[in-house]
């Protein structure tokens, strides 16, 4: 391991971290556990960064895999037919919950907003973006442009005018303490000043995560969407919802994080769980807004004959297993038994279903209970604005009984930490 840490930084640039002081390569997986090259066992709560929604050797999702790669057809491009890719779409439209919806796939979440950003503005013909702070969209040019989390804005260039509304930092943002009905009038009064001061002419369109995800987990109240798109609407400016990390019946409450809020977004994101490791994502919209793009344009590997037999089933397991019913019961013994612990470290536990996160005072104790919990057999993952949350995003068919096992591994974490700390 020492000598593929060495390579690794002999070849790769800096500012890709890698996770913990003692880096690990992980080798084999089954079920929601995987094993290290040495041999280690760890039960995985973080899964690719909320990316194996399903876990590791899904027998339907292999079998999938593998019968298409049979055929001896790999890969053929969109110039062509892929009856993979027009039924995992047919799927998708149908559960996005908007009407007449066309779908195009790309190969990640970064370039799912890539091409939602293009649609928006080609719609409105505007470059001028709304997005809300402490967000991230992606490592694109584009994308950068649009990320509210200065650690992740990796260049201050950008192809767009962007304004920034308030975070759902609830606990350090500007609209922290707030009830709920006050956070939405103050949240509405924001957009309205946003909308009368930084920007001019049209906008084109609003991108806001239901849950922010690399932020951290934070979220304002349900209804936020909603109050957001009615001003919207008076200004013809689109709404899109980034999706990639709430998608998939993820929050438990829902299928999307949009619905939470009562409102329909003319685009929606998606990707990461959806491939379950495989290369897939896209973004879903109106008609409308989908056709409004000048010229024409494709996806070379997006949506490949591979990546949509897999992702055809993931879906179908997702939903014939309905893994969002499961989400939303395994997450609240994680939810409650973490809002249970008596630690000083424990800020705030937040999240919904299986998407959750526990803020944390501080780095140092964050980074702390983060190596605790992989030396007792625990992956999960950090950030946050400040880098003082341990996130979570177990598969989606994590079972009760791993669930405690790994709420007892983190709940020991938090309660060392806190002894140390006084």
């Amino acid at each position: 391991m020492d000598d593929l840490l060495r390579r690794h930084r002999g070849v790769m640039p800096s500012w890709m971290p890698i996770y913990y002081a003692e880096p690990i390569e992980l080798v084999t997986g089954k079920g929601a556990r995987v094993t290290d090259s040495n041999g280690r066992s760890y039960l995985d709560f973080f899964g690719g960064v909320l990316t194996n929604s399903l876990g590791y050797d899904v027998p339907e999702v292999r079998e999938a895999v593998e019968r298409q790669l049979r055929t001896g057809i790999a890969h053929t491009s969109t110039l062509y037919l892929i009856r993979q890719q027009v039924e995992l779409a047919e799927k998708i439209a149908r559960l996005s919950g908007i009407p007449d919806a066309r779908v195009f796939f790309t190969n990640s979440g970064t370039e799912a907003n890539e091409a939602a950003l293009q649609l928006a503005t080609n719609a409105r013909q505007s470059s001028t973006i709304l997005a809300v702070r402490n967000s991230y969209h992606g490592r694109t040019a584009a994308t950068i442009g649009v990320t509210g989390n200065r650690a992740w804005s990796a260049s201050p260039l950008s192809p767009f005018n962007v304004s920034y509304l308030h975070s759902g930092d609830r606990l350090r943002g500007v609209l922290k303490g707030l009830s709920d009905e006050d956070y939405l009038r103050a949240a509405a009064e924001d957009l309205r000043e946003v909308l009368a001061t930084t920007t001019a002419g049209p906008v084109a369109c609003l991108i806001a995560e239901p849950i922010q995800g690399v932020g951290g987990f934070t979220s304002g109240p349900d209804g936020l969407l909603r109050v957001w798109k009615e001003i919207l609407d008076e200004h013809g400016v689109l709404l899109v919802s980034d999706e990639v990390q709430t998608g998939w019946g993820r929050t438990g409450e829902h299928f999307w994080g949009y619905q939470a809020h009562g409102v329909t977004p003319d685009l929606l994101t998606f990707a990461k769980g959806i491939g379950n490791g495989f290369a897939l994502a896209g973004v879903v919209g109106r008609a409308e807004v989908m056709e409004s793009v000048q010229g024409i344009s494709f996806s070379t590997f997006g949506g490949n004959p591979i990546s949509t037999a897999a992702g055809n089933a993931v879906l179908d397991y997702i939903v014939a297993h309905d893994l969002q019913a499961n989400a939303a019961r395994v997450g609240a013994i994680l939810l409650d038994g973490l809002r249970a612990v008596d630690s000083p470290v424990v800020l705030e536990v937040r999240g919904k279903g299986l998407m959750i996160g526990v803020e944390l005072v501080d780095v140092a104790t964050t980074n702390a209970v983060f190596e605790a919990c992989k030396r007792d057999g625990l992956l999960v993952g950090k950030g946050g604005l400040y880098g003082t949350t341990i996130r979570m995003g177990p598969p989606l068919n994590l079972s009760e009984a791993e669930a405690r096992e790994g709420l007892e591994i983190l709940t020991s974490a938090l309660t060392a930490a806190g002894s140390a700390s006084g």
